[in-house]
């Protein structure tokens, strides 16, 4: 029987192409080779939140969630681990990426190895993985790796993308090692096997008679 993992993968680039579903794909790509090393393989599945940018503000505004909306929830809640990457903007995680976060249950990535990325057009907002995207997945009680990964525009390329900054190492180098710790966190999950359906009804309700009902 083979071992299998889902891994979701969350981007919230607004171009098209974007370096932010870029990094995303090579960060995913690099997590499943690292557990087929390990015998495992890994289903992964993408939520481009561009598309999904009108369902979400319907659902801040009206607290219902769209059947494609829904459905990508859905699947997130029920994976393995994710990956998470965003654009940053005026030194902080994207609108579109937070409003996102603001439309999951409290409790969905409760656990859930969880790594993080980031892009933007200069190395000086790498920080911004540790100030704001770590303390928003710590507080939700997911599993972040210790590795970040943060994409400038000067790290794409065939020098750039051997370049090191602040953050230590060049980029292959940061992808590989932040694959690796995401690897070996989902292999040993059963976290997808302990999900609750998020919509299923509360224990001890019955649909005739509501709580307690016999």
């Amino acid at each position: 029987m083979t071992d299998t993992r889902t891994i979701t993968v969350v981007s919230a680039g607004l171009s098209q192409p974007s370096s932010t579903r870029l990094l995303a794909d090579r960060l995913a790509q690099a997590t499943t080779a690292r557990l087929a090393a390990d015998g495992v393989t890994a289903e992964v599945h993408v939520i481009e939140l561009r598309d999904l940018a009108q369902d979400i503000t319907n659902n801040l505004l009206t607290g219902f969630a769209a059947p494609r909306l829904a459905a990508a929830i859905e699947q997130l809640t029920a994976s393995d681990g994710a990956i998470f990457v965003t654009p940053i903007f005026t030194t902080s995680y994207s609108g579109l990426f937070k409003s996102f976060i603001d439309v999951l249950d409290p409790d969905a990535l409760s656990g859930m190895p969880v790594l993080l990325g980031a892009t933007g057009g200069t190395e000086r907002h790498s920080l911004a993985l540790e100030y704001a995207m770590r303390p928003l997945f710590s507080y939700l009680h997911a599993a972040v790796v210790p590795t970040t990964v943060y994409a400038a525009s000067s790290d794409w390329g065939s020098t750039g993308d051997a370049a090191a900054y602040a953050g230590g190492g060049g980029l292959p180098e940061r992808i590989d090692r932040a694959a690796g710790e995401l690897a070996a966190l989902v292999r040993d999950s059963d976290r997808a096997s302990r999900v609750r359906d998020p919509f299923a009804l509360p224990d001890g309700f019955s649909p005739v008679g509501g709580f307690g009902a016999q």
